[in-house]
C-alpha cells in the first residue's frame, strides 16, 4: 500500500522538511540560497513540460517570469493584494499569455519557435520599462505586510505569535510548496495521456498527426501549464526581493538556467529538472559567495559541455543506463 503512494509520501516529507528548516535559526543566506534553488526547481520543471516532453525549446522563460512578477507588483500597488491572490492571478494571466503566444508560435518549429519566444520576453520587458505605474525602468520598492495573515491565521510575527518569525522564512516555505506542487503536476503529466501525446510529438510530429494525436491541442495545453507555473514563480519575487527592476525580472539568465538544468538532469522524466536544479543551483550559490555571481553563465556553459559530452541524456539517464 505504501509502495503505491511513495511519491505522494515523498512530497509530504519534502514539504515537512521545508517547514522544519524555517523553525531553525539559520544565517539569512541559507534561506536566500534555498529560495533561489527551489525557484529554479519550479521554473525548470515548468520549462520541461513543453521543452522536455514536447521537444519545443522555449527561450521565453524570462518573459513569463517577468509577467508574473509585474502582475504581482501591479496588484500590490493597486490595492495591497495578499501573496496568495498575487500567485493565483499571475498564474492565470501567464497561462493566458501562453495560450495566446502558443496559438501563434506553435506552428513554428526548431530555431524559429525558440527565437519567437525570446522575442516575446524582449517585448514584455520593453513594455514594462515604459509603464510608470509599476516603477518603469527605475524599478520599484515593495514593502510586504509586517504580519501577513492567511485564512485568519497570522503567518509572520516577529514577536513570536506567528507560524514564521520573519517574511524570508515564510516565502522560503511557500516557494518550497510551489516547487513540490509543480513536480507533482509534471509527474502526473508524464504518466498520463498528455505526456504520452507530447512524447509522440517529440519523436515525430507528422507521424503523431497521422495517428490521430491532436498535436496543436496538446501543445497548447502544455504551453498554458508551463507558462502558468513560470508566472507563479515570478509572483513571489517582489515580496522576496523587496526591490524589482526590469533587468532583474526579465533577466535572460532565467531562460538559460531553465534550459540547462533539465538538460543536465535529464529532460525525459520529471526528476531530471529537480536533480539539475539542485546541482546547478547549489554550485551557483556557492560561486556567488566564494567567487562572484558574474561567473554563473560560465559555470552553466562548462557543466552543459561536460554533461552533453559524457551524459547526453542527463544525470538521470546516465544512472539508468549504468543500472541496466
Amino acid at each position: 500500500m505504501l509502495q503505491r503512494y511513495r511519491f505522494e509520501i515523498g512530497c509530504v516529507v519534502a514539504l515537512l522538511a521545508c517547514f522544519l528548516i524555517t523553525q531553525v535559526e539559520l544565517n539569512r543566506f541559507y534561506y536566500f540560497a534555498g529560495f533561489a534553488i527551489l525557484q529554479y526547481v519550479l521554473i525548470s520543471t515548468a520549462w520541461n513540460i513543453l521543452g522536455g516532453y514536447g521537444g519545443y525549446i522555449n527561450f521565453g522563460t524570462a518573459g513569463f517570469l517577468g509577467l508574473g512578477t509585474y502582475v504581482a507588483i501591479a496588484m500590490i500597488q493597486w490595492y495591497g493584494a495578499g501573496i496568495i491572490e498575487q500567485i493565483i492571478v499571475a498564474g492565470a494571466l501567464a497561462g493566458l499569455l501562453g495560450l495566446g503566444i502558443g496559438y501563434i508560435t506553435l506552428r513554428l518549429k526548431g530555431v524559429y519557435f525558440a527565437i519567437a519566444t525570446l522575442a516575446i520576453a524582449i517585448v514584455l520587458e520593453t513594455f514594462v520599462n515604459n509603464w510608470d505605474y509599476v516603477g518603469g525602468a527605475a524599478g520599484v520598492s515593495i514593502l510586504p505586510p509586517r504580519t501577513p495573515e492567511l485564512l485568519g491565521i497570522t503567518i509572520v510575527d516577529r514577536k513570536g505569535g506567528g507560524i514564521f518569525y520573519n517574511n524570508k522564512e515564510w516565502l522560503f516555505f511557500l516557494m518550497g510548496a510551489l516547487a513540490i506542487a509543480s513536480v507533482w503536476i509534471a509527474r502526473t503529466i508524464e504518466f498520463g495521456k498528455l505526456g504520452r501525446g507530447l512524447n509522440a510529438i517529440k519523436d515525430n510530429e507528422e507521424a503523431a498527426e497521422c495517428m490521430g494525436v491532436p498535436t496543436l491541442k496538446l501543445k497548447l495545453i502544455a504551453t498554458v501549464i508551463s507558462g502558468s507555473l513560470m508566472g507563479v514563480a515570478g509572483a513571489v519575487f517582489p515580496s522576496y526581493l523587496t526591490f524589482v527592476d526590469p533587468p532583474t525580472a526579465f533577466n535572460l539568465e532565467f531562460a538559460v538556467n531553465s534550459l540547462a538544468m533539465p538538460m543536465i538532469g535529464g529532460t525525459f522524466t520529471w526528476i531530471g529538472p529537480v536533480v539539475g536544479s539542485i546541482l546547478l543551483g547549489t554550485v551557483q550559490q556557492v560561486a556567488i559567495v566564494t567567487i562572484s555571481s558574474e561567473i554563473n553563465l560560465l559555470i552553466i556553459g562548462l557543466l552543459l559541455v561536460i554533461f552533453v559530452t559524457i551524459a547526453p541524456h542527463g544525470i538521470v539517464g546516465w544512472f539508468m543506463k549504468k543500472n541496466k
